[in-house]
């Protein structure tokens, strides 16, 4: 640092914090570590008797904090952000829209074993609204060296770290199975949970087919709601291993691909997932009738931003796959099935 005339220290960086005393009204911090010195700034710090400053040494290889955060959420940010104002260097990203937050975990982690970077998001795959804070960036230092925003830069590249994607709701169908609801011995359940659920997102309910335990009436109802146009397909019932149970063959039998039946996800683990073409096809388990929160709450978000799932997808559940049955559920804000 050095000592220099306060007339003399426009657009200079302060080395350290600048006391304001007005007795009886005053006593606090004026000009915080890190203030850039402005025009404006001069007359006051003249009134509080600072006639020289310690500033900072210019550096053309030193990056002042708020430079620094403002290259990083250009660099990490991606579609469906805006941002707060840089706040003592800090730069957080809010959600734009009503969708799901996508993170590159992999290049955040690269990013953040580059000393005196930061950046801090939400779980990948969160549910967030429109004004959700989703990440914070910064460097850690009042100054950082600029090769390594250049590290970063070679890091990152085109990539973007953040991004909320929009959902896009479907027009779905709703298979409903079992002889019990068929021949009315009681009343479905499954169908209500399932539009509240979707219409959530949007999604339009175009109709729900009732099938007894018929493989042939079951593959049938499915072409059906596909011929009508349903972009998501969501089977209930039916779904376990007895023998009665023949829903995952019909889905099988309609020509759909089908990418795993059973899941790590508790409750959920006899979920099943297929694609006939683009169209997804959804087994649902009957937790989904009576558990408020369960695999279909975690898998539909993904679908309904066009992510063709894999089986690794749904296989890196797993870890953090086990529900907690909390008496006061606060889903998605909890530690349920985060990867």
């Amino acid at each position: 640092m050095k000592k220099i005339k306060t007339v003399d220290a426009i657009g200079h960086i302060l080395c350290h914090d600048i006391t304001k005393i007005i007795p009886g009204e005053f006593k606090g911090v004026a000009f915080k570590k890190g203030h850039i010195v402005k025009k404006e700034d001069i007359d006051v710090l003249l009134s509080i008797g600072k006639d020289h400053l310690y500033v900072w040494e210019k550096n053309e290889n030193m990056v002042h904090e708020n430079g620094g955060a403002i290259f990083l959420k250009d660099l990490t940010a991606g579609e469906n952000l805006e941002f707060s104002d840089i706040k003592e260097g800090k730069i957080d990203f809010i959600s734009n829209k009503y969708g799901l937050l996508k993170i590159d975990v992999d290049t955040l982690l690269e990013l953040n074993m580059i000393d005196d970077i930061m950046l801090s998001t939400l779980h990948n795959n969160f549910i967030v609204n429109k004004g959700t804070k989703v990440a914070g960036t910064r460097v850690i230092p009042l100054l950082i060296d600029k090769n390594k925003l250049i590290e970063a830069k070679n890091i990152v590249g085109n990539k973007k770290i953040v991004n909320v994607v929009e959902f896009r709701p479907k027009k779905v169908g709703i298979v409903t199975t079992g002889n019990e609801v068929f021949y009315k011995r009681i009343v479905d359940k499954f169908g209500p949970a399932i539009k509240e659920k979707v219409e959530k997102f949007g999604c339009e309910v175009i109709g729900q087919a009732i099938c007894k335990d018929d493989i042939t009436m079951i593959k049938n109802a499915i072409e059906n709601f596909i011929n009508q146009g349903a972009e998501l397909i969501c089977c209930t019932g039916g779904m376990s291993v007895d023998p009665d149970d023949v829903t995952p063959t019909a889905i099988k039998e309609s020509g759909a691909n089908i990418i795993t039946y059973g899941s790590p996800i508790l409750p959920g683990a006899m979920f099943l997932l297929a694609y006939k073409g683009d169209i997804p096809i959804m087994g649902i388990p009957g937790c989904a009738m009576y558990n408020k929160t369960t695999v279909f709450d975690v898998i539909l978000p993904r679908v309904l931003i066009d992510e063709k799932l894999t089986k690794k997808d749904i296989a890196m559940y797993g870890h953090g796959g086990l529900c907690m049955n909390c008496d006061i559920c606060t889903y998605p804000a909890c530690n349920f099935a985060k990867v």
